[in-house]
């Protein structure tokens, strides 16, 4: 039976939540990946009435991935004590005392924090080792782009894919040709728009000889052209018949084209391609920096 969920989670980004959870308490599963998919699934058993599927939000609570939310004065201390204990005042119950166990509870908090990151925070369930051979084989992936220095040159190198865009706006660029590129915080959009940012061409030379590929610079004289052949084109627009392509090089078909598991697997692969950010600079005297 579905019970009342987290109704006014976001209200801890105004409230600060129980005072008694404002001390630094850490979560043991933070960076558990398999904890991470325990928690959505308990999430998506008693959460998703309230709240909605990956945080979405709905007309009785609100999305926990909603903009800035990542950065709220919410630590996973509060969330876990704004789920076991409730919010005083509000619609939001407490889940302790036998509803939730405390180990569950600090899991659907790593899950929730996940919402408010990148795809690295919350990687898709899957065998990123045989998404990883399918990205390179069968799914021909590295025809196009490049992770950690290996593949083409045509589309966007994914070497930190997980660490810029949501697992959303990965599935949706892998099985729908309009998509929105969004990244950390941000609600998602009901309203797919195309992504420009790689506009494909088709070039015709004089000879009749054509090249497709993604346009890299162009203007009123010349143009350049990453073509499909990783080798990059440069011409005179004078020269040259110029076809602006709708339709992205990227195929969107995933989906349909790889077996369930082979696209579960492919997504566990690029929900963890990720580059740790840097440690912080230290001073020349051995303090922090600022």
């Amino acid at each position: 039976m579905r019970v009342a969920c987290l109704c006014v989670l976001g209200a801890l980004c105004v409230l600060g939540g129980n005072p008694t959870a404002q001390q630094a308490v850490a979560n043991p599963f933070l960076g558990n990946a398999q904890a991470v998919d325990e928690g959505r699934e308990i999430y998506n058993r008693t959460c998703t009435t309230c709240h909605g599927a990956d945080g979405a939000g709905s007309e009785m609570g609100p999305a926990l991935g909603a903009p800035a939310r990542r950065y709220a004065l919410a630590t996973d201390a509060q969330i876990f004590d704004a789920i076991k204990n409730g919010i005083p005042t509000t619609q939001m119950p407490r889940f302790g005392g036998g509803r939730l166990a405390d180990d569950a509870i600090w899991k659907v908090t790593a899950y929730i924090r996940g919402l408010r990151g990148t795809a690295i925070d919350a990687p898709a369930p899957g065998d990123a080792a045989l998404g990883e051979q399918i990205f390179w084989t069968k799914g021909e992936c590295g025809s196009c782009h490049v992770v950690k220095g290996k593949g083409g040159l045509v589309g966007p190198d994914l070497t930190n894919l997980a660490g810029t865009r949501k697992t959303a706006s990965i599935v949706d660029a892998l099985t729908k040709p309009l998509h929105k590129v969004f990244g950390d915080g941000g609600a998602i959009p009901k309203i797919l728009i195309p992504n420009a940012t790689y506009q494909p061409v088709r070039v015709t030379t004089a000879d009749g000889k054509a090249i497709t590929g993604v346009l890299k610079n162009e203007d009123s004289y010349s143009l350049q052209v990453m073509g499909t052949d990783n080798e990059l084109h440069m011409f005179e627009r004078a020269k040259v018949k110029v076809v602006y392509e709708k339709k992205t090089l990227m195929p969107t078909d995933y989906d349909k084209r790889l077996a369930p598991d082979e696209f579960k697997n492919l997504l566990a692969y690029l929900t963890r391609l990720h580059v740790p950010s840097p440690p912080p600079p230290t001073g020349g005297r051995g303090g922090p920096v600022g």
